[in-house]
């Protein structure tokens, strides 16, 4: 699935359209080039579960940011600084990803062996004034997500 995104607001609107549709356990993995837009969509879905917005920055020193929401925890991580899977292992990665709560996962392919089996893969691509979300489920879990997703918005872009 595809969408175009106009701009920055656009993106995080994208993101609460996600974010209605998550529960408990789902894990999203955000990839893309620098500046593509991913903690734009991250605070767009966190906020959907109610987390305030200016709670919602990027975990690029961090690693990892946890929001409270109204029903749902969200787990940020960024691992962009990381260099080795043992540094997974330090920060507690494995007893996060995919267990209560929501996770999001900026940079999730510099260690796509460490991932869950299941997750939303996002690619946000900058193209023309915008940036090009390309969104590809693993596992059944997440074709139904974005079967749900579909039927909530307009793809025709």
């Amino acid at each position: 699935m595809e969408k175009y995104l106009v701009d920055s607001a656009a993106t995080e609107a994208f993101g609460r359209l996600l974010g209605r549709h998550l529960a408990d356990g789902d894990v999203l993995c955000l990839s893309g080039d620098l500046g593509a837009g991913k903690t734009l969509l991250s605070r767009g879905i966190a906020t959907s579960l109610g987390v305030e917005p200016e709670a919602v920055t990027s975990p690029t020193f961090a690693i990892m940011n946890v929001y409270e929401g109204k029903e749902l925890e969200v787990r940020h991580f960024d691992l962009y600084r990381l260099n080795r899977p043992e540094e997974l292992e330090d920060i507690g990665f494995g007893e996060y990803a995919g267990g209560e709560g929501v996770t999001l996962i900026e940079w999730a392919e510099l260690f796509s062996e460490q991932l869950p089996e299941e997750y939303l893969q996002v690619v946000l691509r900058h193209e023309g004034a915008g940036r090009r979300a390309t969104l590809a489920a693993r596992g059944p879990r997440y074709e139904r997500l974005l079967k749900e997703v579909e039927e909530d918005a307009d793809f025709s872009h």
